[in-house]
């Protein structure tokens, strides 16, 4: 028995370093945010993070547990035979899991989790941020360690053990092996308190990048899994009565607009979500100067909202966000659950009762994240998408068609519109990486990149000023989230990170005006149906921030698995992982935890009740 406990404990053993080795690799690979880190702060991240190591290992070592007890009952057996699968299946997981992982936090600043797999339906979306080397370095990097792995775990996986002929010595054997699985469920579950393996417990820091540096990203991704179907009882902060108390109040229905901003209650509409525009690149929203001059114009010629919050962290959300009213969600996509989607509300829905047709133009891949879908199912009569472009244009950039040709699509569509009544939602795509661009203006290419697309969208605006459809035209731009920049600085769990523009244009407008209190980005659907003296009592989420029943302004978004709330007392962000909040200013408040605990609560409660 003594050999076999003994390949046990070195297979464990090398499990183990794999994923220890894995921690200073991933925090070097990601030098933008470990640039500042100490050699004391890689030994802590290994420290911590092995809480989570030792339950990955403790899984992966169920099997081979298996096969030894197997191997103790009939000692013909020959466990590199029987384990030469599994180790590859395993090998190339653990691979495949760790360069992913390593590879995306740059892009999306949190660990890989089953989030991922929303976008492997449109790989060539989902690749589209990367040069075509980078996907083959990657696919090389996976297969060497998968070859790596494979190879050191048979290598040290003997074909054979020395047989226990006699029963006492297989009753020993059995016994003893049934400690050992005693051992490894210990592992597995975490220890024997109350709670279980979370990756919360691996937090230690108020540095993000070093949490999640601890986190085994195994770990993250398949318990990512377990937790992404059954909503109704995700995030269950309060009773229900309790929740029920705790929401009232905060999206009120009743009240009338007090504030008219346009001159007519039928203009037609056209609202532009431009991707990734944060307020770090507009300079009236305190961002670098001279980025968006166009904007900066812009801003004193409509109505300014200088206190706006997208509320989530990811397009798909922020389009939900924008023309539902629905608040984007930290674990999930509602526009990845067609039958879930399709109940929403929706702007396009509610002008469509009032005589308005709507379309929607985009110039990349209307299949990514289930786009088509979405908007098919609410309320869009004609898609525009990068299929209606010539192949030379939809190659233009790496999602598809840049903004200089959509832009003068959407000018060309709108001069051409018969219908007495329309609306268009327009979603540009420049502003995103690899942020190519032709448009040089800035050498920082994220830079340039947001200044074009700045200046598409100000030819488009002046073009228009010219024509006839200008005095009847109402455009609202807005972001459909913010942006990571500079680099290292700011992060998705930082107010900053969502505060964008919104800014309402167009000869519709009564006068400029300069809106200083806090709105949301769900707020614009019950905001603009309120101008036009339309219902929106059906946009639970969403609230007219001229009406005189908007007495308590608040905005709330989320992020990976957590989120903010911020109102006249300050902010909180809470990060559900730890269970803590991670950021108050100007100091702690429960109430604000609260409110914003219920309002999560209520959205997953809410999202659990659509009929499937």
């Amino acid at each position: 028995m003594k050999k076999r406990f003994q390949y046990l404990l070195s297979l464990f053993g090398l499990i183990l370093a794999i994923f220890v080795l894995q921690k200073p690799l991933f925090m070097l690979y990601n030098r933008t945010f470990s640039s500042s880190c100490s050699a004391g702060d890689y030994l802590t991240v290994i420290l911590h993070g092995l809480k989570l190591d030792l339950t990955v290992t403790g899984y992966f070592m169920s099997i081979p547990w298996l096969g030894l007890l197997l191997c103790t009952l009939f000692h013909r057996m020959n466990p590199r035979k029987i384990l030469l699968p599994y180790f590859i299946i395993i090998a190339l997981f653990t691979a495949v899991v760790v360069v992913v992982d390593a590879s995306l936090y740059s892009f999306w600043n949190f660990k890989l989790d089953a989030m991922a797999l929303f976008y492997l339906d449109s790989p060539s979306g989902a690749m589209a941020s990367v040069s075509s080397m980078f996907i083959i370095l990657r696919i090389f990097a996976v297969l060497l360690l998968a070859g790596l792995y494979s190879w050191l775990f048979v290598k040290i996986t003997p074909a054979a053990f020395p047989p226990v002929k006699t029963a006492t010595g297989k009753l020993r054997g059995i016994l003893a092996m049934v400690v050992v699985g005693f051992v490894l469920f210990a592992f597995i579950r975490g220890g024997f308190k109350e709670s279980t393996a979370n990756a919360g417990r691996v937090y230690f820091s108020d540095n993000q990048f070093l949490n999640h540096s601890a986190v085994n990203p195994v770990f993250s991704f398949v318990y990512s899994l377990n937790i992404s179907e059954d909503f109704a009882k995700q995030f269950d902060f309060f009773p229900e009565d309790e929740r029920r108390a705790n929401f009232e109040g905060l999206y009120p229905k009743e009240g009338e607009t007090c504030v008219r901003l346009l001159k007519t209650e039928r203009p037609n509409i056209v609202i532009i979500l431009l991707e990734s525009f944060s307020g770090n690149f507009i300079e009236p929203l305190g961002g670098e100067p001279g980025v968006t001059p166009n904007i900066n114009r812009l801003s004193e010629e409509g109505i300014f909202f200088t206190q706006f919050y997208s509320n989530s962290f990811r397009t798909d959300r922020g389009i939900v966000s924008t023309l539902s009213g629905y608040p984007g969600l930290p674990t999930t996509s509602v526009m990845k659950l067609p039958a879930k989607s399709r109940n929403l509300p929706s702007i396009a829905k509610s002008l469509g009762k009032a005589g308005y047709k709507s379309g929607f133009l985009y110039g990349g891949d209307i299949d990514f994240t289930n786009m088509k879908s979405y908007f098919w199912g609410t309320g869009y009569h004609k898609i525009v998408s990068d299929t209606d472009f010539t192949l030379k244009e939809q190659h233009t950039h790496a999602w598809g068609v840049n903004d200089d040709i959509t832009f003068d699509y959407l000018y060309n569509e709108i001069c051409e519109r018969k219908d007495s009544l329309w609306h268009i939602g327009f979603l540009t795509l420049s502003s995103h990486e690899p942020f190519t661009v032709p448009y040089n203006r800035f050498e920082n290419r994220i830079v340039n990149a947001f200044a074009y697309t700045d200046e598409c969208a100000g030819r488009f605006i002046d073009k228009l000023k010219k024509t006839p459809t200008w005095d009847n035209l109402l455009i609202i731009l807005l972001a459909d989230h913010g942006y990571c920049y500079p680099a290292g600085t700011l992060t998705v769990r930082e107010p900053d990170y969502f505060h964008t523009p919104m800014l309402w244009l167009g000869g519709a407008i009564t006068q400029p005006l300069k809106v200083n209190k806090p709105v949301n980005q769900t707020d614009l659907a019950a905001t603009l149906l309120g101008q036009l003296n339309l219902p929106h009592d059906d946009f639970a989420f969403s609230r007219d921030v001229f009406s005189s029943s908007y007495t308590y302004p608040f905005v709330f978004f989320s992020f990976n698995n957590g989120f903010g709330f911020k109102d006249s007392t300050g902010v909180s962000v809470y990060d559900n992982h730890p269970d803590k909040a991670i950021l108050e200013q100007p100091e702690h408040s429960p109430e604000r935890i609260k409110k914003g605990k219920t309002i999560l609560q209520t959205l997953y409660d809410d999202l659990g009740n659509y009929e499937l």
